[in-house]
């Protein structure tokens, strides 16, 4: 037979475990200095940069 558990302290279990996630989540995502938020945001815009020189201009051709 299996184990038996108690709802209550498995729900309780649950629930932190949940909340200790969305801690995690929210000190990687706040917990930057400015210096770090700039510097994230400055790397992202020159990819986004790189990645729009890499395409191609297709405006005005007809699809094959």
């Amino acid at each position: 037979m299996g184990d038996v558990i108690n709802l209550r302290q498995a729900r309780k279990a649950r629930a932190r475990a949940d909340k200790d996630r969305l801690a995690q989540r929210n000190r990687a995502k706040f917990g930057r200095t400015k210096a770090e938020r700039q510097a994230q945001s400055l790397e992202e815009e020159r990819k986004n940069r790189h990645i729009e020189g890499a395409l191609r201009d297709n405006k005005g051709e007809e699809p094959n």
